[in-house]
């Protein structure tokens, strides 16, 4: 099964816009062998999975890492789960660097969401992409972090993303053969920790720049399990194309 998640980041402003996305995917035939998952910002959750049908399925941008408290604006496991939502991004490049997300952060909240039944989406990425040791030095650091404690029953609700960080929003996508290498790299890390069972079954996806010219080179690679796209995935003439093309 390939997975697509579709991370609408805040570029989608009304409830109405979001609606109508919703559906327009919704109307999208969707290959067997393909899973889409949708992940609008909180405020549209509701209305969005009232309008996506069921050949799609409800995620959720983040989560927050305690359950319940004095925490204003924070969104809880709970609320998540009250939603049908039962897919979660965790560790998002933009949350670590806008929010100042630490990879302590993360692991907590990686914790809450397993703990809470929830599939777990994992972004790690490299800043540069001139620095050929980026992807082992700070992914593997990055992956060792998020899943620290974790046992290895839970590892199969865990999907890593691959996202180098200078390819998101840049318009400019990795290869698919660095993109395998980093996912290669991932599971050799995954494996270090949990056995190379399961980082044989561990799902890797790409992220960066992903869009109807160059999804399928990544989800035809072997070892790239789907893609994470941003801001394509808003656009509904773009995301069609982009799906249908598989």
């Amino acid at each position: 099964m390939k997975l697509i998640i579709a991370n609408w980041k805040a570029y989608v402003a009304t409830v109405k816009e979001a609606e109508r996305l919703a559906k327009k995917v919704a109307q999208i035939k969707i290959k067997k062998g393909i899973s889409v998952v949708l992940c609008p910002p909180f405020v549209f959750l509701d209305a969005v999975k009232k309008s996506m049908g069921r050949t799609v399925r409800l995620g959720a941008q983040d989560v927050f890492w305690k359950e319940s408290g004095p925490y204003t604006g924070a969104i809880t496991a709970d609320m998540l789960k009250g939603l049908s939502v039962r897919t979660v991004i965790i560790g998002h490049s933009e949350r670590r660097q806008h929010f100042l997300e630490s990879d302590d952060i993360i692991r907590k909240k990686v914790d809450i969401a397993l703990a809470e039944g929830f599939d777990v989406i994992i972004c790690v990425g490299e800043q540069a992409r001139e620095d050929a040791k980026a992807v082992p030095k700070l992914v593997g650091e990055q992956v060792r972090a998020a899943l620290a404690g974790i046992s290895k029953g839970a590892l199969a609700r865990i999907t890593i993303a691959y996202e180098p960080i200078w390819a998101i929003g840049t318009g400019v996508s990795d290869t698919p053969d660095d993109a395998l290498s980093a996912a290669i790299y991932i599971r050799k890390v995954v494996g270090d920790m949990f056995g190379a069972t399961q980082a044989n079954m561990l799902k890797v996806l790409y992220g960066g720049s992903v869009d109807s010219h160059t999804i399928r080179d990544f989800i035809l690679q072997e070892g790239i399990d789907g893609v994470l796209v941003g801001r394509a995935s808003t656009d509904k003439e773009e995301f069609t194309k982009m799906l249908s093309s598989l």
